[in-house]
């Protein structure tokens, strides 16, 4: 089975650039059907995606630039937000004009449903697939599953260590791993949490006595609870002058795992340092058919069944 994977990752290989250099060589690509790639030079007046291949003019019509677009599903914005990035299409037709300019005719849509067919309609719940971060809202984020095609990860579903906006964890045009949580009328639905490790293997990151950097999550009446990594986080006593989103240095006063607690001491807190993105993914491929976050004598149990 082929890979369909998000729109950026054929762009730079040999194959996508060798099919891209002549016209003799699209055609081949055209009779094979194979998908390509190439950056989305501007939209004209129309909303026709202008296409940048190095051997000839080449245009992805407006009803061909996603699925949806004909029906009124899919709105524009979609084909708009394309400019300047990488798109995925299938070579439909190679026309010459009677002053011999060649225009080569593309569809996104048709790479779309054949990667509908022969991915997205086989992936299964527990499923663990490539994404890419597209767009960021309030309430979750929307990533690339395969050829442009959207799917969201809830906010909820990030990381155990909670958040207050998906930008807190994520940024556009980042590449990340997603898990299958479920299907319903053809749309995928994402979860993220269950790649980024169990307590237990957050926890055997740090040892007591260290003193180690954190970010600020959450400020209550008892304490602060500060990540220490997506899925870690501990609790200090409350202090003065601290905000959501400050980073800290915290010395770890104990790890206690049948309790699934950090206790912490926040040595300073300070801003500017910024936040690093970087995830540390303890699965990136494969199949998931139960995630247990949970220490095994823990009287909470905190786990995901797909």
């Amino acid at each position: 089975m082929k890979n369909y994977l998000p729109e950026g990752k054929l762009i730079g290989t040999n194959t996508n650039k060798s099919y891209l250099k002549s016209i003799s060589s699209l055609n081949e690509a055209k009779n094979l059907g194979i998908i390509l790639e190439a950056k989305a030079l501007m939209c004209d007046c129309e909303h026709n995606i202008i296409v940048d291949i190095p051997c000839a003019k080449a245009i992805i019509p407006r009803i061909e630039g996603a699925i949806g677009i004909d029906s009124g599903e899919t709105k524009d914005i979609a084909l708009l937000s394309r400019v300047n990035k990488p798109v995925c299409f299938k070579v439909m037709d190679i026309v010459s004009s009677d002053s011999d300019e060649t225009l080569v005719i593309l569809s996104r849509k048709s790479a779309q449903e054949e990667c509908i067919e022969n991915h997205i309609n086989y992936l299964k719940s527990g499923d663990v697939i490539p994404a890419k971060i597209t767009h960021i809202e309030q309430f979750g984020c929307f990533v690339d599953i395969g050829c442009g095609i959207a799917s969201l990860i809830p906010i909820d579903a990030i990381s155990v260590s909670r958040i207050s906006h998906p930008s807190d964890r994520f940024y556009n045009g980042q590449e990340i791993y997603a898990v299958v949580k479920g299907k319903e009328n053809g749309r995928i639905f994402l979860t993220h949490k269950e790649l980024l490790g169990t307590w237990s293997e957050n926890a055997a990151l740090f040892e007591v006595g260290q003193t180690v950097g954190g970010i600020i999550r959450s400020i209550e009446n008892y304490g602060i609870f500060i990540e220490l990594t997506p899925n870690l986080a501990g609790l200090a006593e409350p202090k003065e002058n601290v905000h959501i989103g400050q980073s800290a240095s915290v010395f770890i006063k104990s790890i206690i795992p049948e309790k699934m607690k950090v206790k912490l001491i926040v040595v300073d807190v300070f801003s500017g340092s910024g936040i690093d993105k970087s995830l540390n993914y303890y699965i990136t491929e494969g199949h998931i058919d139960k995630w247990n976050y949970s220490t095994e004598n823990c009287h909470k149990q905190i786990y995901t069944e797909f």
